[in-house]
């Protein structure tokens, strides 16, 4: 009998731990992520600025992709020439980056160095 009652405390115990973690990851939200499809207009100047991109972003939460000025193959249409990801925790945190004072600072040394071709931002599904 005791044995009964121990393994029924055990799954009501297991059942409330399970209840808080699902509900902790609901309250994560869902991610999103960045996608800037670029041309390099300056590799010299995109040299130098894509680094201040990256720590501008991680200060505001994204996590940088190290994608930038990487290898590209087309699996299936024309590719950019250039690709830039960021993880975001949110597509809210991802929208109001891109309309900080941070990212319009960097503008000018920006669009000196490289043209954007094409950025969007996708909200990851539950």
């Amino acid at each position: 009998m005791k044995t009964y009652l121990g393994v029924a405390a055990g799954m009501v115990a297991g059942m409330v731990i399970g209840a808080f973690a699902v509900q902790g990851l609901h309250a994560q939200g869902k991610k999103a992520y960045t996608v800037t499809e670029l041309q390099t207009l300056d590799a010299k100047l995109a040299a130098a600025v894509a680094p201040k991109i990256a720590a501008a972003q991680t200060s505001a939460g994204g996590r940088p992709f190290k994608t930038g000025g990487g290898k590209i193959i087309a699996m299936e249409g024309t590719p950019p020439e250039r690709v830039a990801i960021t993880e975001w925790d949110s597509l809210e945190k991802a929208q109001a980056f891109f309309k900080s004072k941070a990212w319009t600072d960097i503008g000018p040394e920006r669009d000196k160095a490289l043209k954007t071709v094409r950025r969007y931002a996708v909200e990851t599904r539950d």
